[in-house]
């Protein structure tokens, strides 16, 4: 899988908003038949920071990704409410789901 994890810090006028700004961009990528997640999660030390956690099936979904017309209008719509360049760390990894943390196993008594 092709996992990726992006930083957006976004212009403080718009931080609260930015579920609804980036909305229509979420769901149509997570309707992509090779996504397997696509997360946003706010950061607690920076209210304008977004964390987006995503994964594809391979190289091929991640291509198709980056070209597809939602992509295209992200690329269009969405820098205007960003205070910079989004940061993003990107890997290609041999598994397709998340492991399980062992060092942190929940057991039940």
């Amino acid at each position: 899988m092709i996992f990726i994890t992006a930083k957006f810090r976004v212009r403080p006028d718009h931080a609260d908003d930015w579920p609804q700004i980036a909305s229509a961009f979420t769901e149509a990528t997570r309707n992509e038949p090779g996504c397997l997640w696509f997360d946003w999660s706010r950061s607690i030390e920076d209210p304008d920071e977004y964390v987006l956690v995503e994964a594809f099936r391979d190289g091929e979904a991640g291509g198709a990704h980056v070209q597809s017309d939602h992509f295209k209008e992200a690329q269009r719509t969405l820098p205007p409410y960003l205070v910079e360049t989004p940061r993003v760390v990107n890997f290609e990894l041999d598994q397709d789901d998340w492991s399980e943390l062992g060092e942190m196993a929940v057991t039940r008594d």
